[in-house]
């Protein structure tokens, strides 16, 4: 509850906002209950005041905290429990495990295919370049939420399809990270919606018609390289998404 890192590749007050979320959905700070002070904040997450302020801002931009000048910040009692991160360097794991769900996938398929103009456009190769393509169907708590589908450069990623990828907690992102040296560290993310193909809602659990949101993200390295290409389709009530503003 308390862990900020600074090895995290989020900036420090979006933990210290994450941490004070989680505190709020405990219930440790019950609605109009008061939240520790500032100073007691910045002595438990060892940061800087402005970093707990621009948290307590965000917060309180939100609808999650009421500020009363001299008196403290007090809990409104709002609801974060249905809304997930929109995060293009956190994964779907790491996103489960901070809400306390328990991630699951099932393996839909894994190949190696030749890059058609899309991808090669995407990733910065030529058309016919091997790709690996990797489709799984995300769980939360054992219910289907997401359809991921992740394309990255095969001479990049050798053995990939091997590992396990119908394992409950195994994170591309972590591979990439630690297996193969590829650190995302910037990107750029498209949002759409439509309606649901039959396999999309029958993996998806949905009654046709249906509509879905569509994440498609591309992924670069410190130098701007693209590293993987991602699309994701969500159910509409089990995995809703929050977008979060501000520096």
């Amino acid at each position: 509850m308390n862990s900020v890192s600074r090895e995290d590749v989020r900036p420090l007050y979006k933990q210290v906002k994450d941490r004070l979320l989680e505190l709020l959905a405990s219930g440790s700070v019950p609605p109009m209950g008061k939240l520790a002070s500032e100073r007691e904040l910045v002595e438990r997450y060892g940061v800087s005041r402005i970093t707990v302020r621009q948290a307590m801002r965000e917060l309180v931009a939100e609808g999650h905290l009421r500020s009363h000048p001299g008196k403290g910040f007090y809990a409104t009692g709002r609801s974060n429990a249905q809304a997930f991160e929109l995060e293009l360097l956190r994964s779907f794991t790491a996103t489960a495990l901070q809400h306390g769900l328990t991630p699951g996938a099932q393996l839909i398929s894994g190949e190696t295919i030749p890059a058609d103009e899309r991808l090669a456009t995407a990733l910065h190769i030529r058309i016919g370049e091997p790709v690996v393509a990797l489709k799984r169907l995300r769980l939360l708590n054992g219910q289907p939420v997401a359809i991921a589908e992740d394309w990255i450069e095969s001479r990049k990623t050798p053995g990939l399809l091997l590992l396990d990828w119908a394992g409950s907690n195994h994170s591309l992102y972590d591979e990439l990270r630690h297996r193969y040296g590829l650190h995302p560290l910037g990107g750029e993310t498209i949002l759409s919606s439509r309606l649901a193909t039959g396999e999309e809602a029958k993996l998806l659990g949905l009654k046709r018609p249906a509509a879905v949101l569509t994440v498609e993200q591309i992924a670069f390295d410190g130098n701007g390289r693209p590293i993987n290409a991602t699309r994701s389709i969500h159910h509409p009530t089990r995995y809703p998404l929050r977008l979060e503003q501000g520096q």
